[in-house]
């Protein structure tokens, strides 16, 4: 008999979707107020997660969702990083 392995769930913070981990991107604040793109998903500090969705970046974008979840300031770099994630991400594909 197989044991099923638990895939571990996060939700999306733009949408509100509860998704697999691996089809989300963190956001991550370092101690020193810093926010940058964790591709990897184990920098240290406060992570937030987006779907790989073109709709729910420029939602989070809109709201500010980043800033208000994360209490720091975003800056525009990190959604321009996101959406050239995606580009990438759909190329491969």
């Amino acid at each position: 008999m197989a044991i099923q392995k638990k895939i571990p769930m996060r939700k999306c913070l733009a949408t509100g979707e509860m998704k697999p981990k691996k089809e989300m991107i963190r956001i991550v604040r370092s101690k020193e107020g810093e926010v940058s793109v964790d591709i990897t998903g184990k920098k240290s500090g406060r992570g937030a997660y987006v779907s790989l969705d073109r709709d729910a970046i420029l939602a989070a974008k809109k709201k500010n969702i980043f800033a208000s979840q994360l209490n720091a300031e975003v800056n525009d770099s990190v959604y321009e990083e996101l959406l050239a994630l995606l580009d990438k991400e759909s190329k491969s594909k």
